[in-house]
C-alpha cells in the first residue's frame, strides 16, 4: 500500500474522531430512550458507527 500524506493522516484521524463521538452519543441516547424499536435504532446506528471506526483504523495497520 502507497504512504498516506500528511493531509490524509489528518483526515482519517478526524473521520475516526466523529465515529467515535457518534457512537458515544448514540449510546447514550439509546440508553436513555424507552421506546424499544427506536433503542433498537440508536444501538444499531451505535454498532455502525463503531464497526466505521474499527475500519478507518485498520489504515494504521496497513
Amino acid at each position: 500500500m502507497a504512504k498516506i500524506t500528511e493531509i490524509e493522516l489528518q483526515n482519517l484521524r478526524h473521520f475516526i474522531i466523529a465515529a467515535n463521538t457518534c457512537n458515544s452519543k448514540l449510546t447514550a441516547y439509546a440508553s436513555a430512550v424507552v421506546d424499544p424499536q427506536i433503542k433498537q435504532l440508536l444501538t444499531k446506528a451505535a454498532q455502525d458507527s463503531l464497526n466505521e471506526k474499527q475500519t478507518l483504523m485498520t489504515f494504521f495497520n496497513s
